[in-house]
């Protein structure tokens, strides 16, 4: 555990005398009558400001000892003194009720103790990095508002630095695989995609800012690596109010580290099964002596080789950020990071799941369908800045702008279309293309969020505007010059083809600009003490000039009520709206009509043990019209045809549990459930109805003090989807459901000296995922081991 101490400037005659006032308060502490608290999460100022009204006693403190802390949701009938520490719990600061007067001041440094954890929070909710929980406090992702999962009126399921470090999850597809509700999909190499409530994630957030992705092309999820995050927030459902066009299945939010107020640092070093092997370096503190600026600089490295043939990347991994306190109550953050992916031996489209007899083309898990020379180089170059400021009333208002280049550079080849026969291992040709591109992005939002007072109480509003540009160019070449493409003994592919010369010119070229315009506002009413209503609604305006689509005067509402019961339980429901544009066209190459629809969600909450743990019971329903479905039939240009169905309705349900059981007993399990049918037929059948995870870890005492003992399991049921036949026909190819086990082990030589070990599929399970588009499949890792060193500064 880390003390850290809050640097701020004050008048030197208060600090003398807060100072006096505490230490005579210490043996003079009035004990209040029990007092019934309704506190939001909120910046502590503010919080403290609330209970001193609501208890109708003076407060007595420096505002600048609460500037850029949150304080958490204090609720229900209880001491003004336990409120009071209840607020001010990990704050570094202390609190003293009597004489009718609230009085804060900092701790005294020979006071503290090691068991003290200092708890950082902004406008983007609670910091996880060093609350050793595998549970979140306040987030923001689903209306600018700062709240806890229980005040927060949707499905929310979060992946925190503790449990990142506890099972080495330093990529995206690992995070996902740890998300209870959500699945994931191979398509290659190089390409995954994440699904929700049996929908694709295309909508993303980095640091609350929506940025919108296309797994086809875009530099895709391998750029994520998680060295520069402090936690992974999935909010399910439609997120219209705050990412306008989107789709209805979840919203992932990357919320990024920040610099911290005194020195910290680690540097880790592992290495797996494979040849994997991987660095990091993580170092933050202050830049000057008041620790008014500071900074923080992350690098990671890893190089490795896989269960695939021939194949194997590099990634590096670069994070700078800087906070500056231009005032008190005025806060400058800027940052970049920069990521380089390059592969070799990349697959594309996967193993055909047929062979030429039509039974399953069951292949090793190592073959690897890319030519030796296959590789789809990937990069990502962002740079953001923010600039918040609080004012004396409590509100706050913020800025903030991400600019953000996704690129690619591929070459790629591989034994993917035909059917091979069982006896020659002829009937097989391959794919060969070359595609250049980039796209970027532009993305701003400003906003104002504070309390207003309304019918003799207390509310609070958010009000703000986004813009975002998205250009995305590329240049594509397809094999020429009479390159052969016919694989002649497909079983004993290993690669080793000549790449073709690629023609000067590019054979397509694409070239376009979606823009999107926004207003949001939302407000949470104090109905009563135990009743919030949220209403809330966006005006957007969206424009794809090249793909002929331009929607105006769009607008997306939202509505959401939470009920407390009492200090532990809740009731909430939700509703909003959902838009998304569509690039899908019919056989007359017409594009279809935005997907317009409706969410709706209903659920109970619960805080327990005090606020250590969260769980969360959901019922969903969804309504879509214009969902594409494939018609059968192709466009004017070769591609896939749809046919927009009216009436796609998905209905389902999701169970959650995340937190501390005990101090040293860490867990984060789910159970989900949906279903999606159109006139009686199911649809979105490639990603599970039925899902299943759990992972926990345990610190034992004792003798075995500082061994630290985890692990896990998740479950998904069947999968299926329509594929081609070598009879020019389709059928409906099925994905038996599979578990898959891993085991963590972690020793702490020191406070500073640790080394852990993960060992992942230990029963080395054997299962894939299927891409029915391209009627090909992808095998899953095998058991891997990893090991790791760490030492924190």
């Amino acid at each position: 555990m880390q003390v850290s101490k809050f640097h701020a400037s004050r008048p030197r005659t208060l600090v003398l005398a807060l100072s006096g006032l505490a230490l005579a308060m210490q043996v003079q502490v009035a004990s209040a009558q029990p007092t019934r608290f309704d506190i939001a999460a909120q910046p502590l100022a503010t919080a403290l400001e609330q209970l001193a009204r609501q208890a109708q006693l003076q407060l007595v403190f420096s505002p600048s000892l609460a500037q850029g802390r949150q304080a958490p949701a204090v609720q229900g009938t209880r001491d003004v003194q336990q409120a009071l520490d209840a607020l001010l719990q990990g704050s570094g600061l202390s609190g003293r009720v009597g004489n009718g007067t609230v009085t804060v001041a900092r701790i005294a440094a020979e006071t503290k103790t090691l068991s003290e954890v200092t708890v950082v929070s902004n406008q983007l909710g609670e910091v996880t990095e060093h609350s050793g929980s595998y549970t979140p406090g306040a987030i923001a992702t689903a209306t600018r508002l700062v709240l806890t999962p229980r005040e927060t009126p949707q499905s929310v399921s979060v992946v925190t630095r503790q449990k990142m470090d506890d099972f080495q999850l330093t990529s995206i597809d690992q995070v996902m695989a740890h998300t209870p509700g959500v699945s994931t999909v191979t398509y290659d190499s190089e390409r995954t995609e994440y699904y929700a409530r049996g929908f694709a994630i295309q909508n993303f957030q980095y640091d609350g800012i929506p940025m919108m992705r296309d797994s086809s092309y875009s530099a895709g999820n391998t750029l994520s690596d998680m060295v520069m995050y402090d936690r992974v927030e999935v909010l399910k459902g439609a997120t219209g109010l705050l990412t306008g066009s989107g789709t209805p299945g979840a919203t992932i939010n990357l919320v990024r580290k920040k610099p911290t107020r005194d020195f910290q640092g680690h540097v880790t070093a592992s290495a797996g099964r494979w040849s994997q092997y991987r660095s990091e370096l993580d170092l933050s503190g202050p830049v000057n002596e008041s620790g008014s600026v500071r900074a923080r600089g992350v690098a990671a490295y890893q190089d490795g080789k896989s269960h695939l043939d021939h194949y194997q990347r590099q990634t590096g991994v670069f994070y700078g950020v800087l906070e500056a306190d231009l005032a008190p109550r005025t806060l400058l953050t800027l940052g970049m990071d920069a990521q380089n992916n390059s592969p070799e031996g990349s697959t594309w489209g996967g193993i055909p799941l047929l062979n030429a007899q039509g039974d399953f083309n069951r292949m090793p898990r190592d073959f690897n369908n890319g030519a030796r020379w296959s590789h789809w180089d990937q990069y990502t170059r962002t740079g953001f800045a923010t600039l918040e400021h609080t004012f004396d009333n409590g509100w706050v208002a913020k800025a903030q702008f991400n600019h953000q280049i996704n690129g690619y550079n591929a070459n790629l080849g591989a034994a993917a279309s035909g059917f091979p026969d069982p006896a020659t291992g002829t009937g097989v040709s391959m794919w060969a293309g070359q595609y250049i591109g980039r796209t970027t992005s532009n993305a701003g939002d400003v906003y104002a969020s504070g309390p207003f007072e309304l019918a003799g109480r207390e509310h609070e509003l958010v009000l703000g505007g986004s813009i975002a540009n998205r250009r995305w160019k590329s240049k594509a070449w397809w094999e020429g010059n009479g390159y052969d493409l016919d694989v002649y003994d497909y079983y004993h592919w290993a690669g080793n083809v000549p790449a073709p010369a690629w023609n000067a010119t590019p054979e397509d070229t694409d070239d376009e600009t979606t823009r999107e315009r926004g207003l949001y506002a939302a407000a949470r009413w104090n109905l009563a003490s135990d009743w919030k209503l949220i209403t809330g609604g966006r005006w957007s305006r969206y424009t794809n000039r090249e793909a002929g689509q331009r929607e105006s005067g769009v607008l997306v509402p939202y509505l959401g009520t939470v009920v407390n019961l009492n200090d532990t339980y809740s009731l909430y429901a939700s509703y909003t709206g959902i838009f998304t544009p569509q690039s899908l066209q019919d056989v007359q190459g017409r594009t279809l009509d935005p997907l317009r629809g409706k969410n709706y969600e209903l659920g109970a909450k619960m805080a327990l043990l005090d606020g250590r743990m969260n769980a969360s019971v959901a019922v969903f329903k969804l309504e879509q019209d214009n969902f594409g479905v494939e018609s059968g039939g192709k466009t004017p240009s070769g591609g896939t045809a749809y046919r927009a169905v009216q009436g796609m309705k998905t209905r389902g349900w999701e169970l959650e549990v995340s937190g501390q059981i005990t101090p040293a007993w860490q867990l984060q399990a789910g159970l989900s459930h949906s279903v999606s049918h159109n006139q009686g037929k199911r649809e979105s059948t490639l990603t599970p109805s039925n899902q299943f995870s759990l992972y926990t870890s345990y610190k034992l005492s004792g003798s075995l003090a500082g061994l630290t003992l985890g692990g896990g399991t998740r479950w998904q049921d069947k999968t299926w989807g329509d594929i081609s036949t070598p009879s020019g026909g389709t059928m409906q190819h099925t994905v038996k459901g599979y578990w898959l086990v891993d085991l963590m082990a972690r020793y702490d030589f020191s406070k500073q000296l640790s080394a852990s070990v993960t060992v992942n599929n230990v029963l080395d399970k054997k299962y894939y995922t299927i891409f029915s588009w391209y009627s090909t499949y992808t095998w899953g890792a095998p058991r891997s081991v990893n090991l790791s060193m760490t030492y924190r500064f």
